[in-house]
């Protein structure tokens, strides 16, 4: 769901190329549907082996019939030569320019990342600069991003830890097995006008927030409920300039989107943290395309039927395709990755259950402080034991006993993005 003058103008689709940086082990035999061999890798400090896929797809525009698949990803191993360090990441452009810059940050970010001496270190820290740094980049970079620009849904894997920065409405998703059930729980939360937070900050940094009939004078534009992302049918609730009818954005926050910055759109990520279990079979990652109609839950439920990601791929992305067509007379482009998680088995570490890691509900807690709070149990305890101890699980395994509740970066106040970023490299 990107800018209105943008995005918004066969069951299994034909896959298109969107760019990446696969991994070093595969199988030879490439799948009937996403034409991709198996990909996978293993992280050896845990003893686990990560076996992805990804399938990304141009959306059916008939308007448009040659226009370009704006999702780009970026799957790369082995970050900083380390072996237990793994990123992957979606990116779904809008805007006229939407495809140069997905394009633009799927590369810019990574090697943002992957050059940044204290990654290790402090993962939440460099994952917020890298954001930055990025866009502001892209700011000055070739690419007209007065009115494009894009989102970011990205993983870091580091050891047996997920670090997942969002920018905009595209998701990571978590399966988690409980009991008898295979439980979605969301890693990130979609940064529109349907949260109440995320409203209020654009608001007060001058944002008009109207639906575009409201806007047009077709409804009431003193009615200010919308109901839920979910839920809700129709136009969503966009961000405005206070006298003119742009950008329309249906998002809070995105990289480039220069003009809409004036209004509240930032690129400041929001950073959650979670430690993996036995019971944690699998995430997700996907742009909107694939969120639009269908639920995390459901997203999850369709994958859990499948023994190969490929497979898996295929069938939600071909679902996803026929709801957008049974709802819409066009589809977004869709692109999705799914990342197995193989072989983990840390002791002491089960009693983590999915509650204890819905993102969303902690993420409500630590917003309501206005502050960052970051648990004692930290990104550099973990990147310790991964760069000194390759082969030595036990000092690893006494320190994964101790639980690190989920951290989340919350909503930062209104300062430009690109302020941010000067700050940081004076």
């Amino acid at each position: 769901m990107g800018c209105v003058h943008g995005k918004c103008c066969g069951k299994y689709p034909t896959p298109s190329e969107g760019g990446s940086e696969l991994g070093p082990y595969h199988a030879q035999r490439k799948h009937i549907l996403t034409q991709r061999a198996l990909e996978l890798v293993p992280v050896p400090s845990h003893n686990l082996t990560l076996e992805y896929s990804v399938l990304t797809q141009r959306g059916y525009y008939p308007d448009s019939p040659d226009k370009a698949n704006q999702d780009s990803f970026c799957i790369r191993t082995q970050i900083q030569g380390n072996p237990n360090v793994h990123f992957f990441g979606v990116y779904d452009g809008h805007g006229q320019f939407g495809s140069e810059c997905s394009s633009f940050v799927k590369d810019s970010l990574v090697e943002t990342l992957s050059h940044d001496p204290v990654l290790l270190e402090d993962p939440v820290n460099a994952y917020t600069s890298a954001f930055l740094t990025t866009n502001y980049e892209l700011h000055n970079s070739e690419v007209d991003d007065s009115m494009s620009g894009t989102t970011a849904i990205t993983v870091l894997v580091i050891g047996d830890t997920l670090y997942v920065a969002n920018v905009g409405d595209s998701r990571a998703v978590l399966a988690v097995k409980d009991g008898d059930r295979i439980v979605a729980e969301d890693l990130s939360s979609d940064q529109t006008p349907f949260r109440r937070d995320e409203c209020e900050r654009v608001k007060q940094c001058g944002a008009r927030v109207l639906s575009v009939d409201q806007v047009e004078g077709l409804k009431d534009p003193n009615i200010q409920t919308w109901g839920d992302e979910e839920t809700q049918g129709g136009d969503p609730p966009r961000l405005w300039v206070p006298n003119a009818m742009y950008p329309g954005t249906a998002f809070t926050r995105s990289v480039g989107d220069n003009l809409a910055e004036t209004i509240g759109v930032i690129a400041v990520p929001e950073v959650s943290t979670v430690r993996l279990t036995p019971n944690h079979l699998f995430f997700v990652v996907a742009s909107d395309g694939i969120f639009e109609f269908l639920s995390s839950q459901s997203v999850v439920d369709m994958a859990v039927s499948f023994s190969d990601p490929r497979d898996a791929c295929a069938a939600i992305a071909g679902e996803a395709y026929k709801l957008w067509l049974e709802h819409e007379n066009r589809t977004d482009d869709i692109t999705i990755i799914i990342v197995q998680i193989k072989g983990l088995s840390n002791s002491g570490t089960s009693r983590v259950g999915p509650s204890e890691i819905n993102v969303s509900t902690v993420m409500r807690a630590k917003r309501g402080k206005g502050i960052s709070e970051v648990s004692a149990t930290t990104g550099s305890d973990v990147s310790r034991s991964v760069r000194s101890g390759y082969s030595d699980l036990q000092s690893y395994q006494h320190l994964v006993s101790i639980r690190s509740p989920a951290i989340v970066v919350p909503s930062p106040t209104c300062q430009r993005p690109i302020e941010l970023v000067q700050s940081q490299l004076n």
